[in-house]
């Protein structure tokens, strides 16, 4: 007989007879980010099974439905109302994510996108045996209350979804994108908020030392300043992977093994995909940042790659916002799994049950393994050093169910956890501005010059750029800085992945490049989107790169979409 876990840290009481003013309460004090709708929905699915819910199942659902993961407000459904001069115009929208991004996809449908909106990152031709892969992710909150750890776990992250992509890709270059308030003003900062200086100094750091240790250059990226990222400012890492194009394709099988290779399971990183869907304020806590180990993620690099050439695993994906929950929830979605959380290696003894389940301790990734395969998998981390362990099973029964020892953590239906999440409607609205062309006339010319060249938007990055090795794995050929360029930068970077390939006459290469135009979205987030794309572009065209196979990789922030003016703005922003 299994028991329900009962402890006061665990069990949530008289859950399926709170009103709605009491759901939102104990929303508000466990920091759920879920909204009214929701929270009902999951009364009404535990009322049903007659029973409360346990502390792990409402974080597991929590996680998956949070906006960091499922990304509820790009894929739900919105009423766009626009006013431009002076006439009313109403648009809506079943799904702002498929008839926008996705429809511009199929619409073109180009034959070298192997593998688009279904994995940890796109997957595109590079030529008849190898794929390109390319995932950024922003990890602003993180980086807002602790820098250089947010920083640091950013892009050990999207190492990881580009070892997560298929049965995994070689990580081949990093990329950091970074808007941040300016460093050479005064600002008066509130208490409990750090100072742009510190930020811009720790983030730089953070992604330095990381991308360093594990041997991947970083050379592509771009810095903006502006005053509204004071408290908040944007940390996009990005990371492109290689891999042979017989690896895109990945299938959990019933009764493999579920094998997690990498790191100890901690307490760091806790409630952090709820916590990157809440609003920051001077009680955010920084134990929702979790600590990364670049050491450790190379050894499982190492681990993954052979274990990969071999076939010893039939699917894998990265414990990332969520740990197991999200990895194991994601990849055992279609069939079901089992778990035993008194499996894991753990950092600390005194972790609650649910706490081990949802730890996103980094630098883990979890293996679809067929029993047979378990002991040359084990043979490899051993010769790299690396830990790795066995928590469960994948089954075909669609419940997630999870246990510690003979108590159950975890057990719920995957149908409800992955289609239960409500749709809500949201209201965006939005006032086009009236152009007026007026240039103000310039008396003093050279003091104007010499405010434009000191601007740090203008000023040169070097000090930023030269942190970072681009020469490892001696493969970019062009660099952030050509030579004799003096200050000048590169329009982008490219790479020629021979060592890789192991084609060394075979002269073939890519190009990466960026556009980013935040200052738009003050005239228009259409044209702010439509000209990033066209900045991108033409960066492509200056390095000679045929743009007939250019691939775009986009990625949205605004502020709070609950509020119906900056949901106008991310509307627009997508049909740019």
């Amino acid at each position: 007989m299994v028991k329900m876990l009962k402890d006061k840290d665990i069990s949530l009481e008289k859950f399926i007879e709170l009103t709605p003013a009491g759901l939102n309460e104990i929303n508000n004090i466990y920091g759920w980010s879920l909204n009214e709708k929701e929270l009902l929905m999951i009364k009404s699915y535990f009322k049903k099974l007659k029973r409360n819910p346990t502390r792990g199942e409402i974080e597991t659902i929590a996680q998956t439905w949070s906006e960091h993961c499922k990304h509820k407000t790009f894929g739900g459904p919105v009423e766009l109302t626009e006013i431009k001069n002076g006439k009313k115009k109403v648009k809506k929208f079943k799904n702002l994510f498929k008839e926008t991004i996705v429809y511009a996809t199929k619409k073109l449908n180009k034959k070298y996108c192997l593998s688009v909106f279904e994995d940890n990152a796109g997957v595109v031709e590079f030529d008849e045996k190898w794929a390109l892969c390319f995932k950024a992710e922003t990890h602003n909150h993180p980086c807002a209350i602790e820098p250089y750890g947010g920083a640091e776990t950013g892009i050990g992250g999207v190492i990881r979804d580009i070892l997560g992509v298929g049965l995994g890709a070689k990580p081949i270059l990093n990329t950091d994108n970074f808007c941040f308030a300016f460093t050479d003003k005064k600002y008066k900062i509130e208490t409990g908020f750090l100072s742009p200086n510190k930020i811009v100094h720790g983030v730089v750091s953070g992604i330095r030392d990381y991308g360093n240790k594990m041997g991947i250059p970083t050379a592509a990226g771009s810095v903006f300043f502006d005053d509204s990222y004071l408290y908040n400012p944007l940390v996009y890492a990005g990371c492109v992977g290689i891999m042979p194009r017989d690896k895109i394709k990945k299938k959990v099988k019933p009764g493999s093994l579920i094998v997690v290779i990498g790191g100890e399971t901690g307490r760091d990183g806790i409630g952090g995909a709820t916590f990157s869907s809440a609003d920051i304020t001077d009680e955010t806590s920084s134990s929702h940042v979790q600590i990364g180990n670049a050491i450790n993620e190379k050894k499982l690099l190492d681990v993954m790659l052979k274990a990969r050439d071999r076939n010893l695993y039939t699917a894998v994906t990265d414990c990332g916002a969520g740990g197991f929950s999200s990895a194991v929830g994601e990849l055992a979605s279609e069939c079901g799994a089992v778990v035993k959380l008194e499996n894991a290696v753990l950092k600390d003894k005194n972790i609650e049950p649910w706490e081990i389940w949802l730890s996103e301790s980094q630098e883990r990734m979890v293996l679809c393994v067929e029993k047979k395969n378990l002991e040359e998998i084990a043979r490899i981390c051993e010769i790299e050093d690396c830990l790795y362990y066995v928590i469960g099973e994948f089954t075909n029964d669609k419940k997630l169910r999870v246990y510690y020892k003979d108590q159950m953590v975890v057990n719920l239906d995957m149908d409800f956890l992955h289609q239960g999440l409500p749709k809500i409607e949201k209201k965006a609205f939005y006032t086009h501005k009236k152009m007026v062309n007026k240039i103000r006339p310039v008396k003093d010319l050279k003091n104007v010059f010499k405010k434009v060249i000191s601007d740090l938007n203008v000023a040169s990055k070097r000090w930023i750029v030269e942190q970072y090795d681009h020469e490892v794995m001696a493969q970019t050929v062009m660099k952030p800085f050509p030579k004799g360029a003096g200050s000048s930068p590169s329009d982008c970077c490219v790479i020629w992945p021979a060592n890789v390939c192991g084609e060394l006459n075979k002269y073939r290469g890519f190009a990466v490049s960026h556009g980013i135009k935040p200052s738009l979205s003050y005239i228009s987030p259409y044209d702010m989107s439509f000209y990033a794309i066209d900045e991108a572009i033409r960066n492509l065209v200056c390095a000679g790169a045929n743009i007939e196979t250019a691939a775009i990789l986009d990625n949205f922030c605004l502020a709070n979409p609950n509020i119906k003016e900056v949901m106008g703005e991310f509307t627009l922003a997508a049909l740019g």
